[in-house]
């Protein structure tokens, strides 16, 4: 059981008159060197001095001030060594987070209280209370990275916004400290990560202007060097929000801002008479190393689409807090992998054909590259030591294991050997795409693009840019008729690998399943895609002729491409015997 829950906050003003705020850094009086305790005893001296005589301040507000830098110190304490706790696993970190939350609890709710007090003998700033809410703002963020409960996302945001909305960094500008600039920009490249998971893109466009007048007022007032990092900055930001090929249009003309993450019977539901196994998804590893993509705050496009297909719509906070937490993962759960990665090739011919004579995907992006491709030049009698080989995830299928590879080397995960005899799937992209998509890879892969969003996917290759929110809504609709129907073909198939029935009970890979499915069946019938590296594959390998190849599935591609008046890009002989 978790011990510890976060505590959800409000980032409520106090009532009354008081909106000066927020904490003097021990760094203003030059004591960063000193002990810990002693900073603060030395702080609190130097502070209420400086308010007037020390012995006419009462006592009451003496020991308000005292209580403050006590939580302040604790808190700091908490939060630096948070980045000390390792980034997986469960036991540790979550009863860390609790303590953590509870002291900003605390700090948080203190302030407010006793606002006047803190402003007149502590000497409170808004710039320092707007730190206290940045960092609330970045624990219920970690959080949310840690357990991918939408919601925290959605509390991260609160914080956030009442940063900006009650203008807390505002007189940054006026002091002559730099340092203090910086942690205003951090500040808004955080809320645009928030922002941009939430798909509040109409925030994260109004937030990006100002960032940028922050930045060119930062860059001509204290002529740094950091002027390049932060337009770089600017430039992967301007890039992800464009990284969608398809806009859905408003009849005004706006941009609808569409969600993929698992809404409320979303995925195709389980009918009678379909067996299916009781695995439950648990946990996900999601890898990005593609040297040429669009990224933003270390999330390439290809490993934001995969968080978000992995994740549901944000709950209801209540209910959500009232579920026990989980300390050890549960005997029928299943780990998935996700690698989105520049192929590594291996040189010359080996003798044998084992785990480690495919290649893989590279795991540094400083190796060599050439054409998108990686290419070791050790001795060909070693194996590359900078790329995740299929035997090096042969630990992993003790239990059961779900992967998906977005590679131009996904081949290489063909060459399993279920050791184990654990349920193991494979999805594997495909190795190269028609010569007319190669140029869009900076804006993400096709293949992740149709697991996140298929109908977005099927537009791009259709040739279409745009398209009215109406005409959206019938295919979506349309689409998920199909998703019903590849479900029923998946489930009664008679030659089917019994490891993809194993993985369909759970919602979201039977919903991953069953858009490979549609992905791999409307590349096979597309004008362009003409060779088998065009293909996305499956180890095990499906049955073509009842899944990715089955007239009726084509039959029904055919009619989507209809609805969207794109059906010359398809091939139509496929389904002359139907």
């Amino acid at each position: 059981m978790l011990s510890h829950q976060p505590h959800f906050l409000s980032p409520e003003e106090p009532s009354g008159s008081g909106l000066l705020e927020m904490v003097l850094d021990v760094r203003q009086l030059g004591l960063s060197n000193l002990p810990r305790g002693t900073q603060t005893e030395f702080a609190l001296k130097e502070i209420m001095s400086s308010g007037g005589a020390e012995d006419d301040i009462p006592q009451g507000e003496r020991k308000t001030v005292t209580d403050f830098c006590y939580l302040l110190d604790k808190s700091k304490q908490l939060f630096n060594g948070l980045r000390d706790l390792p980034q997986y696993g469960q036991k540790q970190w979550q009863s860390y987070f609790g303590r953590t939350f509870d002291v900003y609890t605390k700090l948080w709710k203190f302030q407010q209280q006793h606002r006047q007090v803190l402003d007149n003998r502590y000497g409170l700033k808004r710039w320092q209370i707007g730190e206290i809410a940045s960092k609330i703002g970045q624990l219920y963020y970690h959080y949310y990275l840690r357990t991918s409960e939408t919601s925290y996302l959605n509390e991260a945001f609160s914080f956030y916004s009442a940063i900006r909305q009650r203008s807390y960094y505002s007189q940054v500008s006026k002091e002559d400290r730099p340092e203090l600039v910086v942690k205003k920009l951090r500040y808004y490249a955080r809320f645009i990560v928030v922002c941009l998971l939430l798909n509040k893109m109409d925030v994260v466009k109004d937030l990006v202007k100002e960032l940028s007048d922050e930045i060119e007022d930062y860059t001509h007032r204290f002529n740094t060097e950091d002027q390049v990092e932060w337009n770089l900055v600017l430039q992967e930001v301007a890039a992800f929000i464009e990284a969608d090929p398809v806009m859905v249009l408003n009849d005004d003309n706006t941009i609808v801002i569409t969600s993929n993450r698992l809404a409320e019977a979303g995925a195709p539901l389980l009918e009678q008479g379909m067996i299916v196994g009781q695995l439950t998804l648990a946990d996900a590893l999601i890898i990005g190393n593609c040297n040429n993509q669009v990224k933003f705050s270390e999330l390439t496009v290809d490993m934001f689409r995969m968080l978000q297909a992995l994740e549901r719509e944000p709950m209801n906070l209540a209910s959500q807090m009232n579920k026990p937490g989980m300390q050890e993962l549960p005997a029928n759960s299943v780990l998935l992998i996700y690698l989105s990665a520049t192929g590594v090739f291996p040189t010359g011919r080996s003798d044998s054909e084992g785990p480690y004579d495919f290649g893989g995907v590279l795991t540094n992006s400083n190796r060599d590259i050439i054409n998108g491709d990686a290419i070791h030049k050790r001795n060909q009698t070693h194996k590359e030591m900078h790329c995740l080989h299929p035997g090096d995830l042969y630990p992993f299928t003790r239990k059961p294991l779900f992967i998906i590879v977005d590679s131009s080397n996904s081949v290489a995960y063909k060459n399993f050997t279920n050791l184990f005899g654990q349920p193991l799937v494979c999805l594997l992209s495909p190795t190269t795409y028609p010569k007319a998509l190669q140029d869009q890879s900076q804006r993400g892969s096709l293949f992740t693009l149709f697991l996140n969003n298929p109908l977005m996917a099927f537009l791009f290759v259709s040739g279409l840019s745009s398209m009215r929110r109406g005409l959206w809504e019938k295919c979506q609709e349309y689409l998920r008729k199909i998703n019903r129907d590849i479900a029923q073909l998946l489930t009664h198939s008679r030659s089917i690998d019994q490891a993809f029935l194993q993985f369909f009970g759970d919602e979201f890979l039977r919903l991953l399943l069953t858009r490979f499915v549609f992905c791999s069946a409307t590349m096979r019938m597309h004008k362009i895609f003409r060779e088998t590296r065009n293909y996305p594959e499956t180890y095990p390998q499906l049955p073509r002729d009842e899944t990715v190849e089955n007239p009726h599935l084509q039959k029904h591609i055919l009619e989507l491409a209809s609805i969207l008046d794109v059906r010359n890009v398809f091939f139509e002989n496929t389904i002359d015997d139907y």
